[in-house]
Order: C-alpha cells, then sequence, then structure tokens
C-alpha cells in the first residue's frame, strides 16, 4: 500500500515558542500566589482535612502568647469503683480542681493513673459524653487507656474565652465523676453546684435471695456474655455484669465470652482489689468480639473487668 496521500501536521519553532512563553507565564503567576500567601498556607490546615474530621466550621489554630500553667493530676477510685474522680474523690479537697486561665495560656498536664482500672485523658468543648477531644491534649485513648501506674503528659491552649472539660475519656468514667472545668477568660459558669461532703456510709443491710441471681455455679454451655449496659454500674447487685455470673467446666474446655454491649470491656483474670493475676486477659474487647481461653489446670478462676471494676465473675475448673 503506498503512503503518497498520508498527511502529516507539523507546527513552526514561532509557535512552539510562543507555547512555551505561555506555560512559563503561568508556572510564574502561580508561583507569585503562593509565595504570597505562604503564611496562610502553612498557619491553618485545608478545608477539606476540617470536613473529613468532622467539622463542618474550621476553627482557627490556638497560638500561646500568655503564661504557662502546670496542672498534676491522677485518676483516683473509690473503693467500690462506683466514684471516679481526679487527686481526690467529691467532698475532700482538692477534687476535681477547676483550672482559671486566659486566652492564649497554655495549660500542661501531668497525668497519672493512681487506680486500679484503665483510664484517659483529654480536653473537650462539651459539656457531656467522651467526644470532642481537642487534639493535643489527649492522653491515650479508650482503645489505648493508660493502666495502673501508667501517666503522660499533654497540653491545652485556649483560642477563646468559654467553658472547657477535662475528662477521663473512657465511656461511662466522665458519668462517674472523672471531669474538672477549665474557665476561660470571663466565661460564665452557670448552674455551678458545689458538691457537699458525702455523707458517711451506712451499713449495708443483708439483700434478700431472691433478688439475686443465683450464685451457684452452672455448667458451661456456651459463650458467656458480657450483656448491654454492663459498664453503668448496677449489674453488680443483681451479678449480672457477666452471665452467667459463675460457671463450672471440665480441665480443657475452651471458655468463650462474648462482649455484646456497645462498650469496650476486658476479662481479666484476678479481681478488683488484687489486681491482674496473669493468668488470662483479653485486652480492650470491643462490641460484638469475643475472647476465648482453654484452662488445663483444675481450681477457681475469678475474672473482672478492668474498665468497669464492679463487673466479676467466676470459673471453677473441675
Amino acid at each position: 500500500m503506498g503512503h503518497d496521500n498520508q498527511e502529516f501536521y507539523r507546527t513552526t519553532p514561532a509557535r512552539a515558542g510562543k507555547m512555551m512563553a505561555i506555560m512559563l507565564g503561568i508556572c510564574i503567576v502561580g508561583g507569585a500566589i503562593f509565595f504570597g500567601l505562604w503564611d496562610y498556607w502553612i498557619s491553618e490546615p485545608a478545608p477539606v482535612v476540617a470536613m473529613m474530621a468532622g467539622d463542618s466550621d474550621p476553627t482557627e489554630v490556638a497560638v500561646h502568647t500568655g503564661a504557662t500553667i502546670v496542672s498534676d493530676l491522677s485518676f483516683v477510685e473509690s473503693s467500690d469503683f462506683i466514684t471516679l474522680a481526679f487527686n481526690a474523690l467529691p467532698g475532700e479537697p482538692n477534687s476535681n480542681p477547676t483550672i482559671n486561665m486566659e486566652v492564649g495560656d497554655k495549660v500542661i498536664f501531668n497525668v497519672v493513673n493512681d487506680g486500679k482500672s484503665f483510664h484517659s485523658f483529654g480536653v473537650t468543648e462539651d459539656s457531656d459524653g467522651f467526644g470532642g477531644i481537642i487534639p493535643d491534649s489527649e492522653v491515650g485513648s479508650p482503645t489505648k487507656p493508660l493502666k495502673s501506674g501508667e501517666g503522660g503528659t499533654s497540653e491545652f491552649i485556649a483560642g477563646k474565652e468559654g467553658v472547657f472539660y477535662y475528662i477521663c475519656t473512657v465511656p461511662g468514667h466522665r458519668e462517674q465523676g472523672m471531669v474538672g472545668k477549665i474557665i476561660v477568660g470571663g466565661a460564665v459558669v452557670e448552674d455551678e453546684v458545689i458538691e457537699a461532703a458525702p455523707e458517711p456510709m451506712k451499713e449495708a443491710e443483708p439483700m434478700e435471695e431472691t433478688t439475686l441471681v443465683s450464685t451457684k455455679p452452672v455448667a458451661y454451655d456456651g459463650s458467656i456474655s458480657l450483656p448491654a449496659g454492663s459498664g453503668v454500674p448496677g449489674c453488680q447487685e443483681t451479678n449480672e455484669c457477666y452471665i452467667p455470673y459463675h460457671v463450672t467446666a471440665s480441665a480443657g474446655t475452651e471458655i468463650v465470652w462474648s462482649n455484646d454491649d456497645t462498650v469496650a470491656h476486658t476479662v481479666t483474670s484476678g479481681s478488683p482489689q488484687g489486681g491482674p493475676d496473669g493468668i488470662f486477659d483479653s485486652s480492650i474487647l470491643a462490641g460484638g468480639l469475643k475472647f476465648s481461653v482453654t484452662l488445663d489446670e483444675a481450681g477457681k478462676y475469678p475474672y473482672y473487668c478492668i474498665v468497669h471494676p464492679w463487673m466479676v465473675g467466676n470459673i471453677t475448673i473441675e
């Protein structure tokens, strides 16, 4: 086949030079815009980043222009693990101390877990719940909390006037008392309530047998449930924090637990008073997950939830 009729398209050196000049001009103008707004690019996150993080209205980054405050906080618990607080229990001096600061001030938190449960720390503007944690204020997290004796350091810079809260970010622990106020500038604290010292504990009256789920062991015949709501105090009154509360099984039986709650728990051998004994530990078990262990030695195996220490259960291997 011949190629006599095939057409070829070419350009001239002048046209190519003109195109290169236009491209160079675009690069120069774009560079001028970029470097002219250099402070903007490095001082604020891109709007898309804030949108992906769930912020519909991105806020300015707080800048440290004032004083530095150091706050030492420790997680403490009542003997029954129902009441939680920072530094001291309610009614005692220095319980959940209020921090007062001005816009531009920075507070450095030195946090240590002096309790036996798992805890984590953060600052939020939300008046309830465990969300909205401000970046750089966290120590640990609900999925990677501080164990007993562990600690860490974080900071919070006041970018505006208002009331903020330092809390334990483990679900439920704020509601049990682990929350303190940070008052920035002339913010007005509404509905401020001064808690009175708690009344002396009365000796508990014997509970009727009919109000308790049987504490007698039952033969293991399926997974042990961590029921919905067990992350809130109360299930210990009816031995329903783990269901069944006490099971028996033959040596070599695989024992399975199912977290049927929406809150993370642990299945940890030992007791709240004595701590883990190292025989088995599920670590943080999120809602919907399962954990299993096979016990080959006969004996009694008490266990509990480190996150919610009122949750206790028992296994007897025969």
